[in-house]
């Protein structure tokens, strides 16, 4: 059975509107899904090792999609310019989006059951949710990624 990527609003750090999925810009997008600050280094770590593939592949993004509780959405002012202030590149910022959502609803449309490690995910354009994993990165994750990317059909360039 196919899983689909909630359609839900946020803003980047540039304060660009989106609606997700159909504003990310890939026909693939990977989307790395944190949930607290403490996450950052596992965010990281899959930024770095997957930077070759999305550089080299233009219908391939990758996105930050930090998820914080509506209950902040107050201050989601002081919330993303402290992250802006952090991420001196405007490419970084341009793909973070963060969320304030309702992140019950969030995680039970995504089934995700715990907080505590980061998502990732490889969505189309539609929403289709094609590959995931958790935690850290390692080379079985990566290889499943690459294997999913070429089951998908893409030309795809992996040096």
């Amino acid at each position: 059975m196919k899983e689909y990527f909630p359609k839900i609003e946020g803003n980047n750090l540039e304060r660009k509107h989106f609606i997700l999925p159909k504003d990310l810009e890939g026909d693939l997008n990977i989307v790395i899904i944190p949930f607290q600050r403490i996450q950052q280094s596992m965010v990281d770590e899959w930024t770095y090792d997957l930077k070759p593939l999305y550089d080299q592949n233009e219908f391939l993004h990758l996105y930050e999609i930090p998820t914080l509780s509506s209950a902040y959405r107050l201050m989601s002012w002081m919330i993303d310019g402290g992250m802006r202030a952090g991420i001196p590149d405007k490419n970084v910022r341009n793909h973070t989006i963060t969320l304030y959502v309702n992140k019950k609803e969030f995680k039970k449309t995504l089934k995700i059951d715990t907080e505590d490690t980061i998502y990732i995910m490889l969505v189309k354009k539609d929403g289709e949710i094609l590959w995931r994993a958790e935690g850290h990165v390692n080379d079985e994750k990566i290889k499943q990624l690459k294997d999913k990317l070429s089951e998908v059909g893409e030309h795809i360039t992996f040096e």
